[in-house]
């Protein structure tokens, strides 16, 4: 409506300025009435001059108005003017755009303070960096976190914890760190997380600092418990027989109150007493191989780290596995994808951990007519190696799953139970992890990550 006003007024002042032209053509040129031609001059100049005003109000209008929205001026206001049509439908148009940028202005504040608040009252301690160091945010969890007051610039953190500076200083993006502080009322555990975002061009670094301490307190609390009840059972497993046939050779060395006489032994006593002193033998014997097993499991060595195919340790695992007696009671498929993966580990203790991965899979199949086993080592989500082993075996009970991990849990007769928690324990060594899932019936997957 006010593009077509504003069409209409120039174009009859135009075409008003049109006609005048011709007129004082044809006064001076034909009749040569130079006074009304000179009159007929005047008008157009009048015309033109009122042209060239309107216009330049309407420019000198909109160009306040940008400038104060490029200003910010959210008290902006345009006069009206009651006796120009065109120019109050102009100002009202323009009034309406700045109020309804004001609304917006409010509603931006009012959903940024509720998000100011949202990160001031997070547990979680967040820090916004840019690559000079320079901290545009720190909400109140993480200035308590690192103890400090303010937070302009990283470098304050090298004063308050050199360590936990250079792990922040370190840390890159997707990665998490476990920081240990020293405070007054103890150590307390931070994990460190990062992220990498960009604004206007500009790389920023988001890090959310997690105390994790009673989580991990709790969790090794819990992990104590259940270590314990493996221990107990296993001890009381070796005690008790001992106890036993302790007991039963006293009494056959006794007579009430006083001890037999040589004389008074028989060869069928004799006997009895030597295969009870075997059998205490070999159960002593057997508590010291468990007690050397938890040993082993305490003083697993450093991995010395390296860049290996992925390729040259799947023929590796190939090879061993065929050369297992009950290889043959299931099928291997192995894949790398992409064929060239490589990884940076201990190929010796990786190598360990996926042939312990592959018995238990083939073990969990010797009932089973169709098994397979598929080892696939390929790239997640972050472009960081992960090797999964999967069966079809008949799965791991959910009640279990908690208990796979526990050094010396095992269902099998024969088996320590220290071949996973070795597995998982050499994963973490690594700065991965072993996981595990499940479905009973259909399949079991173990995934090492690095």
């Amino acid at each position: 409506m006010i593009s077509r006003n504003i069409y209409v007024i120039i174009v009859l002042r135009v075409l008003v300025i049109v006609l005048l032209s011709l007129a004082a053509g044809w006064l001076a040129g034909v009749k040569h009435l130079y006074f009304p031609a000179f009159l007929v001059l005047t008008a157009i100049v009048g015309v033109a001059f009122s042209l060239v005003h309107h216009l330049n109000s309407t420019n000198r209008k909109l160009c306040y108005f940008f400038e104060s929205v490029q200003n910010e001026d959210s008290m902006l206001g345009l006069r009206l003017e009651p006796k120009n049509k065109v120019a109050q439908e102009l100002e009202q148009a323009l009034n309406k755009i700045n109020q309804r940028i004001q609304q917006l202005k409010i509603e931006s504040r009012q959903q940024e303070q509720y998000f100011q608040m949202l990160l001031e009252h997070a547990a979680t301690g967040l820090i916004t960096f840019n690559s000079k160091g320079f901290i545009l945010h720190a909400n109140s969890a993480a200035k308590k976190m690192v103890g400090a007051g303010i937070l302009t610039h990283i470098r304050q953190i090298e004063r308050i914890n050199q360590k936990l500076y250079l792990n922040i200083l370190n840390i890159k993006p997707f990665e998490q760190k476990l920081v240990s502080l020293p405070t007054e009322k103890g150590a307390v555990d931070l994990l460190l997380k990062a992220s990498l975002f960009k604004i206007k061009n500009e790389e920023l670094v988001l890090l959310a600092i997690q105390d994790i301490k009673n989580e991990l307190d709790e969790k090794e609390l819990d992990s104590w418990f259940r270590l314990i009840r493996v221990l107990m059972h296993e001890i009381m497993n070796s005690i008790a027989p001992i106890t036993s046939l302790s007991e039963t050779l006293s009494r056959y060395y006794t007579v009430g109150d006083r001890a037999v006489l040589p004389d008074e032994l028989s060869g069928q006593v004799i006997q009895s007493t030597i295969r009870g002193l075997n059998v205490i033998k070999e159960q002593g014997n057997s508590l010291i191989a468990f007690v050397e097993s938890y040993r082993k499991f305490t003083r697993l060595p450093k991995p010395e780290k390296k860049l290996f195919k992925a390729s040259e340790l799947l023929d590796r695992v190939k090879i061993l596995y065929y050369s297992l007696e009950d290889s043959r009671n299931a099928g291997l498929k192995v894949t790398v994808t992409p064929p060239g993966l490589e990884i940076f580990a201990d190929e010796s203790q990786i190598s360990l951990v996926l042939i312990n991965l592959v018995k238990n899979a083939l073990q969990a199949n010797e009932k089973n007519a169709a098994g397979e086993i598929e080892v696939v080592v390929c790239q997640n989500t972050h472009l960081r190696p992960e090797i999964l082993v999967r069966d079809n075996g008949p799965g791991i009970a959910a009640e279990m799953m908690d208990e796979i991990f526990v050094p010396f849990f095992t269902t099998r007769e024969n088996g320590s139970g220290v071949g996973l928690s070795i597995s998982k324990q050499i994963m973490r060594l690594h700065g991965g992890n072993l996981h595990v899932r499940s479905v009973p019936g259909k399949e079991t997957v173990f995934r090492m990550t690095f």
